[in-house]
């Protein structure tokens, strides 16, 4: 018996508790019965069993050929992260000016948030926490479905809603559900890299088409690739040049995809932020066709941490959609599509929009003011009134890579339009402005400029650099 249990004994403990102390023991594995014979010690303590071996030497290096990555996989691994800075720098540091895709996370309304949580808490039903519906939790689904329609003009019900953790996501389940491996997807160039990537997963390739003032030319992606089955763009607000897709060439992507039986997937990732004129209708509420996924975000409005987005499928599509989705990840967390039902159904969503349009708009006026002060004809910042950040071109013997290393080297993050490029094109940086305060702004910008003013490097680079803080 062990000594501490004969010591229970001496000072006249109960039976039941040391009994109790031995059923204890063994079950944790720190006693063993044996059959006819009594309880002894195990011969083997559970804590051999959770340390691990240490060994004196490293085992042997696997052979080079067992580590050969899948064709898909160097692809993957080629597409470089439109961020610039290393990803696993985000959630360590705060973002220095002047940081693309960073909403004001200071300005959140967290009291609200944790309200709605501790709410949705209390009325929580077992059956909320069991998986959920691939689909989405259909308050939700709902409240979205309301959302667009009039802010957006789509035309869809709420069964065609379909929640998802990422823009990415919906580009890669679209493809999976529409597309055969191989077949060509026209996108923007410039774009956002996370397409390729997205599609390269699903193993179809990408075909960039230049973009200019109109937006994307779907004309001439069709004389670069003629049997391409699908279009990826960003009609509102172009990523990263900030153009809007003009009328006529909305009808001439819609005309090819009924025409060729494609697809286009329609990217809504920040339209929120317009801070002239009327909103611009969705691409998905021309189409007559049911040829156009729409996709959106909460990553820009809310949070980017919160990862929920949304897909709307036609109508014709959406148990296919939704069997997707359950294979490749099952469902949402609940709790966080709960409390975001609420946010929108009781109008803090819209709320949160209208103050964050005005304070961003105050932000992108100091930052096109101060960069006009300290640098006319060296950073030009064309006509957008759409987004969370500022395209400012540079003197055409200025490369903004160079630009970007020597900005990382004194504590800035600007992102230079080459790393969304696949043909060279004029040097631009692409200057967040969302995240930063009137005082923040003014100091980047400070820096910044002797930067430009000694134009960067003489040599204008024709590489791309993924750098690191």
């Amino acid at each position: 018996m062990p000594r501490f249990l004969r010591f229970l004994v001496t000072v006249n403990m109960s039976r039941n508790t040391v009994v109790a102390a031995f059923e204890q023991l063994l079950s944790e594995g720190y006693l063993e019965g044996r059959l006819g014979s009594g309880t002894y010690v195990a011969d083997r303590l559970p804590e051999a069993y959770l340390a691990a071996r240490c060994y004196r030497t490293a085992p042997s290096a696997p052979r080079q050929d067992s580590l050969a990555l899948s064709e898909r996989g160097r692809a993957l691994g080629a597409i470089r992260f439109s961020t610039w800075l290393d990803p696993k720098s985000f959630g360590e540091t705060k973002p220095a000016p002047f940081r693309i895709h960073t909403p004001a996370l200071d300005r959140f309304p967290y009291p609200v948030w944790g309200e709605l949580l501790r709410r949705v808490w209390d009325r929580v039903r077992p059956e909320m926490l069991d998986g959920g519906e691939p689909a989405g939790y259909r308050p939700l689904r709902e409240v979205i479905a309301t959302y667009v329609r009039g802010s957006r003009a789509v035309s869809c019900d709420w069964q065609q809603v379909i929640i998802l953790p990422s823009s990415k996501t919906a580009l890669h389940l679209a493809a999976n559900v529409l597309l055969d491996p191989g077949e060509t997807v026209l996108t923007e160039d410039p774009s956002y890299q996370g397409f390729s990537a997205a599609f390269c997963q699903s193993g179809n390739p990408v075909l960039p088409v230049p973009v200019d003032g109109d937006g994307f030319d779907i004309h001439l992606g069709e004389n670069l690739c003629p049997t391409a089955r699908m279009a990826c763009v960003t009609p509102s607000h172009q990523h990263p040049l900030g153009v809007t897709l003009s009328l006529p060439r909305r009808l001439a992507l819609l005309a090819w995809a009924r025409r060729r039986r494609a697809w286009i997937v329609e990217d809504d990732y920040d339209s929120e932020f317009r801070y002239a004129g009327r909103p611009i209708a969705s691409l998905q509420g021309l189409d007559d066709q049911g040829r156009v996924i729409y996709v959106g975000t909460f990553s820009k409005t809310i949070l980017p941490s919160l990862r929920l987005a949304y897909l709307v499928a036609p109508t014709g599509l959406v148990e296919a959609f939704r069997a997707a989705r359950a294979h490749l990840d099952w469902a949402s967390p609940m709790l966080e599509q709960a409390v975001l039902a609420d946010f929108l159904r009781e109008g803090h969503f819209a709320r949160h929009v209208r103050r964050m349009r005005g304070l961003y708009e105050e932000r992108r006026e100091i930052l096109r003011h101060e960069g006009e002060r300290r640098l006319k004809g060296l950073l030009d910042f064309p006509e957008r009134h759409t987004g969370l950040h500022l395209l400012g071109w540079l003197p055409s013997q200025v490369s903004d890579v160079e630009l970007a290393r020597q900005a990382l080297a004194a504590g800035m993050e600007v992102t230079p339009l080459s790393v969304f490029r696949t043909r060279p094109g004029r040097s631009s940086l692409l200057l967040g402005f969302a995240a930063f305060d009137q005082q923040q702004i003014r100091r980047g910008m400070e820096r910044l400029a002797p930067l430009i003013e000694r134009g960067g490097s003489k040599r204008k680079g024709s590489c791309v650099l993924v750098l690191s803080t």
